[in-house]
């Protein structure tokens, strides 16, 4: 299949997981998720840079990348990982990091249950191909950044019922409770934690 081709397939389908996730919830799933990245960014990266022990230094590894001016996306990516982190969560269980694309490459997709791959042609060079993998399958490739695929993983898992990765499942309770507003009346203990230093 042409890039063109997947390309075209590609906005088909991001168009369908959006018009379902606002046909369940009522909510704009792709602007409202990054929006939201947008509006708290300033507060989390406050957060996390008073995080101190090790998690703190796994902070300050991961939102080195962010200084002024940086590029929105990569502002964003920073923050996503930075929250899994901080929620003490492996950033590394929502998000496979690649060079090249060998056969060990896709045995670690087909044994992931929920995450993204991110797929670069060397250490150096942007990603060549950003993916969601449910169930060990690739069910979105081609996506344009990794916010939009964390959104779109998001999505696909609500709109599906599925769920949350058991690793991953205080990231995946911000992101509901949080940065969707969706059912936030009940959080879990940390889950509030968070929300309350928000708001401080």
């Amino acid at each position: 299949m042409n890039k063109q081709c997947l390309s075209f397939t590609f906005l088909i389908f991001l168009k369908q997981i959006n018009l379902e996730f606002k046909r369940i919830t009522t909510l704009p799933l792709q602007s409202r998720f990054l929006s939201q990245i947008d509006e708290l960014s300033g507060k989390l990266l406050r957060l996390f840079e008073r995080r101190g022990g090790q998690v703190g230094r796994v902070l300050e590894d991961i939102v080195a990348p962010v200084v002024q001016g940086a590029d929105v996306d990569l502002i964003r990516g920073c923050i996503i990982k930075g929250l899994c982190a901080y929620l003490n969560e492996e950033p590394g269980n929502l998000v496979m990091e690649y060079v090249g694309g060998d056969e060990t490459n896709r045995r670690q997709i087909e044994e992931t249950t929920v995450g993204i791959y991110i797929r670069k042609q060397d250490c150096n060079s942007k990603p060549g191909d950003i993916g969601v993998v449910i169930e060990g399958r690739v069910v979105l490739r081609q996506v344009d950044n990794f916010p939009l695929a964390v959104a779109m993983l998001f999505g696909l898992i609500y709109a599906l019922n599925l769920d949350y990765p058991h690793d991953l499942k205080y990231t995946f309770e911000v992101f509901q409770k949080i940065l969707m507003e969706l059912e936030g009346t009940t959080l879990s203990k940390k889950v509030q934690v968070l929300k309350n230093r928000l708001h401080e």
